[in-house]
């Protein structure tokens, strides 16, 4: 069994196949709440709102199966709304309930930092937790295209970067479920260095406890 993509029309699927394949990662789109629960590894990916994205994986009966996944302490990565969509809840367009696998909330980018929101493009990264995921990203910087961030205990923020003085979650992590707000995928050799991190992680589980 693949890698799982969870399929729910979030866009920019290709780019996250074509490094993952690169990663040496087996990885395939699917919708299939079986094949969720059999997957090797999950990635929640993501661009968009969060009030759309929680009503597609509604629709899709797709909410339920990821929680049970993560639930099972399989490896689990979101990327950037993906990511977003692992909290408990968010306040875009209207407060509306996510995933509730990371504690806290999706809230906007403040303005008053002197920042130009969205924050888009490169910024370093400051690692705060010695994890698999974040092993190399120390001082490194990766893409992000985002309004909203998650405002949630530190024990939870594995990195962080600077937008004016607030300290962004860039890495989330709670025990196998982790997200990226970056795009890994767009990020270079220190993005594929993450995906090949989570690659590691999946190759390490033993998945017959489950």
């Amino acid at each position: 069994m693949a890698v799982i993509i969870v399929d729910y029309g979030a866009g920019n699927i290709a780019n996250v196949m074509k490094a993952l394949k690169y990663c040496g990662l087996s990885a395939r789109l699917s919708d299939d709440p079986q094949e969720i629960s059999k997957a090797q590894g999950l990635i929640v990916p993501g661009v968009g709102a969060f009030s759309t994205a929680m009503d597609r994986l509604q629709a899709k009966g797709l909410v339920q199966p990821i929680q049970a996944y993560a639930q099972a302490g399989k490896p689990l990565l979101g990327i950037c709304l993906g990511m977003q969509l692992l909290f408990d809840e968010s306040d875009e367009f209207g407060q509306r309930a996510g995933l509730g696998l990371i504690p806290g909330k999706i809230i906007p980018l403040p303005t008053e930092t002197g920042c130009k929101v969205p924050q888009m493009g490169w910024n370093d990264n400051q690692v705060h937790q010695s994890r698999t995921l974040t092993q190399g990203l120390n001082q490194q910087a990766t893409y992000f295209v985002h309004s909203y961030y998650a405002k949630t205990d530190p024990k939870y923020i594995a990195a962080s970067v600077d937008f004016g003085k607030l300290a962004v979650p860039s890495v989330v992590c709670q025990d196998n479920v982790m997200g990226t707000q970056f795009h890994p995928e767009k990020s270079g050799l220190v993005g594929l260095a993450v995906l090949k991190n989570f690659k590691e992680m999946v190759d390490n589980y033993d998945f017959s406890r489950n």
